[in-house]
């Protein structure tokens, strides 16, 4: 036991904390859960179907998830520029985990919400 609690102590090679720093951010999963919904969106598309994300912090969010190998990013050389953004197959096989945990926060979230309710009150 002792030896897979080591893995947990390393920040760098943690899976765990590596892999979920990244996708669990406040915009990563909703950016990959829409391009599942939609398949291919422009930057513009994806800015007005999370229109609450600023530009900078989609621009980096699109970035990091390109960078992990879970979304691809497409440049048409037109002008002016055409860039398409579509899920990886990685990206692809995380979207079902994503379905669970987003079905387990709807299914939660009162609950949880009177929880912390009850927790703040005492």
């Amino acid at each position: 036991m002792k030896n897979n609690l080591k893995i947990y102590s390393d920040v760098d090679n943690c899976p765990v904390r590596n892999i979920l720093d990244r996708i669990g951010d406040k915009w990563s999963m909703l950016v990959l859960l829409v391009l599942d919904d939609f398949d291919v969106l422009r930057f513009n598309e994806i800015h007005k179907v999370i229109a609450s994300i600023s530009q900078k912090m989609l621009s980096t969010t699109l970035k990091n998830l390109e960078a992990d190998g879970l979304i691809e990013r497409e440049i048409f050389p037109v002008i002016p520029p055409k860039v398409e953004y579509r899920l990886t197959e990685r990206g692809k096989s995380l979207i079902p985990h994503l379905h669970g945990l987003a079905t387990w926060a709807k299914d939660n979230f009162t609950a949880i919400i009177q929880s912390r309710e009850h927790f703040g009150s005492r």
